[in-house]
């Protein structure tokens, strides 16, 4: 299936119990396939994933000029978002993974800076030991270990985004 870049694949909604307004905070699992997760600001969850995989005839930096906009529709549609939680990666399995990375990290933190919106990585260590009880743990548990949390992720890069906005809710006491 193709997607857009403009109009990522939405797989979770769910609803919060009534209550105060929450802080829309969004979770990010980055890469040429980016694992997104939000809570609203009514307390919905929502997830998925959106594909930053230059065109053809793309220049370079196409890629992240694509992920840019598409955080500021995202930032606009969730109206607006006050905290960005991200994996933070220290080592790549290759070069590439790792230019698109911290290109797409530059891009997110030159963002929300322009923007006056906190954000912070989280280690991968931290967000698979809180998701699973192993800092090791492979893509298949964390993919388990959301479903087991009632969520329905396509791939690892979504099932880590929803983990990352699981242990900030829970790091942060439900006020990421």
């Amino acid at each position: 299936m193709t997607q857009s870049n403009e109009h990522p694949r939405v797989t979770q909604t769910y609803a919060a119990p009534q209550g105060p307004r929450f802080c829309a905070t969004l979770a990010l699992d980055l890469g040429t396939t980016t694992g997104w997760a939000l809570r609203s600001h009514e307390g919905l969850i929502t997830s998925g994933t959106a594909s930053f995989r230059p065109g053809r005839y793309d220049g370079g930096g196409m890629r992240y000029l694509r992920f840019t906009n598409w955080l500021t529709e995202l930032d606009r549609l969730s109206g607006p978002v006050a905290a960005i939680w991200f994996e933070e990666v220290r080592r790549h399995a290759g070069t590439d993974a790792a230019h698109v990375y911290g290109g797409l990290m530059a891009s997110l933190t030159s963002w929300g800076e322009l923007r006056g919106i906190p954000y912070e990585g989280v280690p991968v260590g931290t967000i698979k030991r809180h998701a699973t009880g192993k800092g090791n743990a492979p893509k298949q548990a964390m993919i388990e270990a959301a479903r087991a949390k009632g969520f329905s992720p396509e791939d690892d890069n979504e099932a880590d985004a929803i983990a990352i906005l699981l242990w900030a809710l829970d790091a942060r006491g439900g006020a990421a």
